[in-house]
């Protein structure tokens, strides 16, 4: 195990500052979900360089990898890295900032790129130590619904050969450098979207007796949406309904004829979350109608949660503390953020834990999806080793 250890260790130091170097490449030219096709290409480049044989164009622009051990017969394993940026404004000064006004890798994604590509350089070069097969799934599209994963899935990613297990990480800024997070069973939240259209009678602000206010209609909604959590839900189930956005376009003088509301929902049962999308409909509808206008409803169905295999995470955790050092390996909390790595888990045993990326001693970094994100970079080398280090573990059992 020592020499193992080692030899991962030595190629992750090997390996680390070209790793930051493709990290900031990726930083600095980041693409919006469904438009990663700068990004598959600069991916497979790498691929290439590494010998590594890819097939690509897998559910829009994603990539599986193949890396074969020294005996095919034996079981088969995948990374996961998803490749998305958001449509955010970086405002950190850096050499690598974003080069794209509007977009930005506000949620670590270029990390993961290029931590799975140090990994996949890793596992490549000692493929005589390991049995079996890894996959590599570099996966577009995972900040926009319907998701990358189940569109690579439905593409084949699954299959020839297929996983029996699926491993991804993703960046947390509460989390030092040098340390991991798991949470065993239920690790983070569905999540569906909801759109509404409250439509009444516009008119003159200073005659509201004739007309029927789509505005207070559309308050009163918001108001009431609250009792789905509060006076609805089983309080051992972690459940959230969020309006996050209110538009109207009337004006000081104006009572317009419609306003949209926008937010999300989200929980950790399935029954439960169907039941709250009829809540969501007969409260918005009924509130509408008893104050003489009407509400349309759209429920877009997102991602399911994710689900951590607890026999898998617990053997995870174990292996990650041989080689990160046990108190390096941090227990944590269901979160109500969303991830369509979800999908996989619905495939086969699949876990999902956290990469510390905060600078040590300076307390949480800065948060996901805002302009100031960043991380320190150091946290590659782990990104990189233990993933490395789990994937030949599990493939040797």
């Amino acid at each position: 195990m020592t020499d193992l250890k080692n030899i991962i260790h030595d190629l992750t130091d090997q390996y680390f500052n070209d790793s930051v170097e493709i990290r900031r490449h990726i930083h600095a030219h980041p693409e919006l979900s469904k438009q990663e096709k700068m990004t598959m290409d600069f991916i497979g480049s790498k691929l290439k360089e590494y010998g590594i044989p890819f097939t690509d164009n897998i559910g829009g622009y994603g990539i599986v990898g193949l890396i074969r051990g020294n005996d095919l017969e034996s079981a088969c394993i995948a990374l996961r890295a998803d490749m998305d940026a958001l449509p955010v404004t970086e405002v950190n000064e850096l050499e690598y900032r974003s080069t794209k006004p509007g977009v930005m890798h506000a949620c670590g994604h270029d990390v993961h790129m290029a931590s799975l590509l140090g990994t996949a350089r890793i596992l490549n070069g000692m493929k005589d130590r390991f049995r079996g097969t890894v996959k590599l799934f570099f996966q577009p599209s995972e900040e926009t619904f319907p998701g990358g994963a189940i569109q690579m899935i439905r593409d084949g990613a699954m299959e020839n050969p297929r996983p029996s297990v699926v491993i991804g990480q993703h960046v947390f800024p509460f989390l030092p450098s040098g340390q991991v997070g798991f949470c065993p069973g239920k690790f983070m939240a569905s999540t569906d979207e909801v759109y509404m259209t409250v439509k009444g009678k516009g008119g003159h602000g200073a005659m509201p007796q004739t007309t029927v206010d789509p505005i207070l209609i559309a308050s009163h909604i918001v108001v009431a949406l609250q009792q789905v959590v509060s006076r609805n839900t089983n309080p051992l189930v972690p459940s959230v309904v969020t309006i996050g956005r209110f538009i109207s376009e009337g004006r000081t003088n104006v009572i317009p004829e419609t306003a949209r509301l926008e937010g999300t929902i989200r929980t950790f049962d399935e029954e439960w979350r169907s039941e709250i999308h009829k809540l969501v409909r007969r409260i918005a509808g009924s509130t509408a109608e008893a104050m003489g206008g009407s509400c349309e409803v759209r429920i877009d169905s997102g991602y399911p949660y994710v689900m951590n295999n607890e026999e898998l995470t617990s053997k995870l955790i174990s292996l990650s503390g041989e080689y990160l050092g046990e108190n390096n390996v941090k227990p944590m909390q269901p979160k109500m953020g969303a991830e369509d790595f979800s999908y996989f888990g619905r495939e086969t045993p699949a876990c999902f834990y956290g990469l510390g990326i905060a600078w040590p001693g300076k307390g949480d970094g800065p948060n996901l999806h805002t302009a100031g994100f960043n991380v320190d970079e150091a946290a590659l080398r782990t990104g990189i080793g233990l993933m490395a280090w789990l994937a030949v573990k599990t493939l040797n059992g």
